[in-house]
């Protein structure tokens, strides 16, 4: 997160080289796809939708 937002704050400042510009940009693409994901794998290891209630994960539901 921290690479990501130094990142960002480097592009608005707009003092970057178009080539620079480019590089940080993919660089930045890359960074989300990797958080979202990131975030998608804790979010169900934390909780199961079970009906109508939401409950802990446990590592035994996940071998079933």
């Amino acid at each position: 997160m921290a690479e990501l937002a130094q990142l960002v704050s480097q592009m608005e400042a707009g003092q970057l080289p178009l080539e620079a510009s480019v590089a940080a940009y993919a660089r930045g693409s890359e960074l989300v796809k990797y958080c979202a994901a990131q975030l998608d794998k804790v979010e169900s290891q934390v909780k199961v939708l079970e009906g109508d209630m939401l409950k802990p994960f446990s590592a035994d539901e996940a071998s079933q």
